[in-house]
């Protein structure tokens, strides 16, 4: 089983969220998930920001305050 700190993968070994990135900047997480995901589609949303629920395989929601949650796939 995964560690947290390494982040969460689906079967395909794809990294899918970046909880190592909690606290980091926004330039220093997108770097970060850019890296691991470059096709990745980085919005970033004001922390408690309400958000739609369809799931998009390319986008990465970074939720700030500076990174005030972990940052995931959908």
């Amino acid at each position: 089983m995964s560690s947290l700190t390494e982040g969460s993968t689906t079967t395909g070994g794809e990294k899918t969220s970046w909880p190592e990135l909690v606290g980091k900047s926004v330039e220093e997480a997108k770097k970060v998930i850019l890296k691991d995901k470059p096709e990745a589609k980085i919005i970033v949303v004001p922390a408690g920001s309400i958000v739609t629920m369809d799931y998009q395989t390319d986008r990465v929601r970074l939720f700030v305050d500076t990174v005030a949650e972990v940052p995931i796939v959908g």
